[in-house]
């Protein structure tokens, strides 16, 4: 057995390392593509696109407007009508609307000052976060006005009940939306990787018809399908740490605090584990192009369900149960705990359960998928 699976394992390890297109792949996943998901993709708000409509065109309008600047608001157009302001959003020229009211000057000066503003509420998380910039603009404003009735507010507000929140963020102190970004691609394309690897090797094996000879040989499914995981067990771990030294840690400065032995341990069990699910998709496929089409729509769901993007509490009753079934859920929360805040097993030992039980199941249905096909 165990010379059979070495050779096995020699002979995947060789057509590896022959087949480029998964080689720049590799290369890409693990660098290229996590530094732009880090520099790219933001969870706050820049440059945000905004027109003003100003009817008043007062003391009062413009020291609101001095407010909505950079880096959060970028003012791209004064309007004149209400048509224009309404040219403005549906063109996408501008995602936000202020307009302030003709009487604005005598609503501030008897306490009432009020203006109106329109989000384009199409991309509903830009919207939301703009809306509560504006919001928190006001506030402000509102001090500086209170400030210049009263003339000193710090001694006013003495005299008013109020409470202080104050706020500590820990292990993201400056809330560098990078740091997240970027571990996030890189734990995605781990599970993507693992899944593709496994699935071509399977399916090149379809493509070239040596599929048939190797069930004629003494080779048993079970030892073919450990040889087509074992070099993706290999080889992920290899180019991740080239992404989390190199890219995560190296070009975003990302804190790694927690046990890297552990990590890796774990993540080597997950790479087995998502590499049975690439084999199963495998059996099915007749193509690496038909192979590669399944994965990503497994992909997808699997991704939505893990709790990176909205933690699985604030989901729908069915879909929280239903991300139970997603090994991402339990390998970005275990990634997160141990690298970002460098928790311990102690902690993370429920997410290594259930690494383990849907990587047997997985590889367990695939083998007997497989055994099914064969017959």
């Amino acid at each position: 057995m165990w010379q059979r699976l070495f050779s096995m394992v020699r002979k995947e390890f060789t057509q590896l390392f022959r087949d480029w297109p998964i080689l720049f792949i590799l290369v890409w996943a693990f660098s290229g593509a996590i530094y732009v998901a880090g520099h790219a993709v933001k969870m706050d708000v820049s440059d945000y696109p905004v027109v003003l409509y100003d009817l008043s065109k007062d003391d009062a309008s413009r020291e609101l407007a001095s407010h909505i600047r950079a880096p959060y608001f970028k003012i791209v157009g004064y309007a004149q009508s209400d048509a224009e302001v309404v040219e403005y959003l549906d063109r996408g020229k501008a995602s936000l609307a202020i307009i302030i009211p003709p009487d604005f000057q005598r609503q501030v000066a008897v306490n009432l000052g009020r203006f109106q503003v329109i989000s384009d509420g199409t991309i509903s998380r830009g919207s939301i976060l703009a809306t509560s910039y504006v919001a928190r603009i006001t506030a402000e404003y509102n001090l500086e006005l209170l400030e210049q009735r009263l003339g000193s507010v710090t001694k006013a507000m003495s005299q008013v009940p109020q409470v202080d929140a104050r706020i500590r963020i820990r292990y993201n102190p400056n809330v560098n939306n990078a740091w997240f970004s970027s571990m996030l691609e890189m734990l995605n394309l781990i599970t993507m990787v693992s899944m593709l690897l496994s699935a071509s090797a399977m399916v090149r094996e379809k493509v070239y018809g040596t599929l048939e000879q190797m069930m004629v040989t003494p080779l048993r499914p079970m030892e073919l399908f450990i040889a087509k995981i074992i070099p993706t067990v290999v080889v992920v771990p290899l180019f991740s740490t080239l992404a989390l030294f190199g890219i995560v840690q190296g070009v975003f400065d990302t804190p790694i605090r927690g046990s890297l032995l552990l990590f890796y341990c774990v993540m080597a069990v997950y790479v087995f584990s998502v590499s049975s699910l690439g084999l199963l998709v495998a059996v099915f496929a007749r193509n690496i192009a038909q192979a590669a089409m399944i994965l990503f729509l497994i992909m997808f769901p699997m991704l939505f369900l893990s709790g990176a993007m909205t933690p699985p509490e604030s989901m729908a009753p069915w879909m929280k149960y239903t991300s139970l079934l997603s090994p991402m859920r339990y390998f970005i929360d275990f990634g997160y705990q141990v690298l970002f805040k460098g928790n311990g097993i102690q902690y993370v030992w429920h997410d290594i359960v259930g690494i383990f039980v849907l990587g047997t199941v997985m590889f367990s249905l695939s083998v007997w998928r497989f055994r099914k096909v064969i017959r």
